[in-house]
């Protein structure tokens, strides 16, 4: 099984397929199984990495080191030990943060960013940052049930929703400590002076980061652009893939037109 040493902690990864390369970076608490249905369409005709990021799935769950800067810190390490060819950062929620931090502090290291129903920024979207962290504190398995199922649209598959809460259960409790971030977390005034581009993938029913921000957050970065997929809530990868598939294919294809044709 991969795993690379970085930054005094353990990362698991996978590294599948050539051609232009895309990192996938999951969401809180979850792991890279998550983007499970776009591996076998996006590794025919592209070098793809998926991380669990430090305290999630099958890496290391360490103390310290679980901050915004922290993760960005542990994928600058490991573009470079993988020798990753500017790829394509992919994001889910708060890995949208990672990737879309990655394009501020280091762009010259990455081709473009696609954020998927990122949390951007939180303290307007009225989540419960603190009420949220006193539960999972005092009843992880109970508060988890309780929210997760609100990460996706009605109708939703309850083995689907089991199962990420399942993943949750098994990745650290030190990764609660993003939420401390979370809570003041604004990037709509680094927007406008972004270096790569980026695109904004967001699930029209999401109500746990609402529509509003994403296009929020297009309209302060030039040249961004937003494609909602309809019918979907927080985590489209998982609840429509065909659809999801079909738009990054798209987005790839506007953001680094040299290298990600649509196939």
């Amino acid at each position: 099984m991969p795993h690379l040493d970085v930054n005094d902690t353990t990362l698991y990864y996978e590294d599948e397929g050539s051609g232009p390369a895309l990192l996938f970076l999951h969401g809180w608490g979850t792991s890279a199984r998550t983007w499970g249905a776009q591996l076998p369409d996006f590794t025919r005709d592209h070098r793809v990495v998926t991380v669990d990021w430090r305290g999630c799935g099958r890496s290391a769950r360490p103390v310290r080191g679980n901050t915004t800067a922290g993760v960005v810190n542990d994928l600058v390490a490991l573009i470079g030990a993988l020798r990753l060819d500017r790829p394509v950062v992919v994001g889910s929620s708060i890995g949208a943060t990672f990737a879309t931090e990655l394009g501020v502090r280091r762009p010259e290291l990455i081709s473009g960013v696609i954020a998927v129903d990122g949390p951007a920024y939180w303290p307007s979207t009225g989540m419960p940052i603190a009420e949220l962290r006193e539960g999972l504190r005092l009843d992880r398995a109970g508060t988890l049930a309780d929210c997760v199922p609100g990460w996706y649209a009605p109708g939703t598959s309850p083995a689907l929703i089991d199962w990420t809460v399942r993943q949750i259960l098994d990745s650290g409790v030190h990764i609660d400590q993003h939420f401390i971030a979370a809570s003041s977390y604004d990037p709509r005034p680094i927007l406008p002076a972004l270096q790569v581009p980026i695109h904004y993938i967001h699930g029209e029913l999401d109500t746990s980061i609402p529509l509003q921000v994403a296009r929020t957050c297009a309209a302060l970065t030039p040249g961004a652009e937003l494609t909602v997929i309809t019918g979907a809530g927080h985590m489209p990868h998982q609840e429509d893939p065909d659809q999801f598939n079909a738009t990054l294919r798209a987005a790839l294809a506007r953001i680094a037109p040299a290298t990600h044709a649509t196939a």
